[in-house]
């Protein structure tokens, strides 16, 4: 069974940062593509960034030039680097894994940016 495991939230004052990680676990297979997710009280879920598995990245407008992404393709692992964090960062952080046609989700971890 494939887990998808986020660590590194938190709560940070603004122009702070916060580094996420994502470890997936179960996995015979090498993720065609990973990212991040978020999802704020109220709003629906949007994307942050995806890499793909020759490292392709793409990044939400809302979060170039603060936000990278980037993965450790071997171990299935993916990580976001979040600095300069605005109080509209303020959401749950999903973890994301995509293979063949299914994705794999985790359980989202809370990061809070005060102002």
């Amino acid at each position: 069974q494939v887990r998808m495991v986020e660590s590194g939230g938190g709560l940070v004052q603004a122009g702070g940062s916060l580094k996420l990680a994502c470890a997936a676990s179960g996995t015979i297979f090498r993720f065609n593509a990973m990212g991040w997710y978020r999802q704020a009280p109220g709003k629906q879920r949007e994307l942050v960034a995806t890499i793909t598995s020759g490292g392709g990245t793409n990044y939400a407008d809302s979060v170039k030039g603060r936000f990278t992404i980037s993965r450790d393709g071997a171990k299935n692992t993916v990580y976001l680097q979040m600095n300069s964090l605005k109080p509209e960062d303020t959401a749950v952080y999903y973890c994301n894994g995509a293979y063949s046609r299914a994705d794999y989700w985790g359980q989202g971890t809370q990061v809070t940016v005060s102002s």
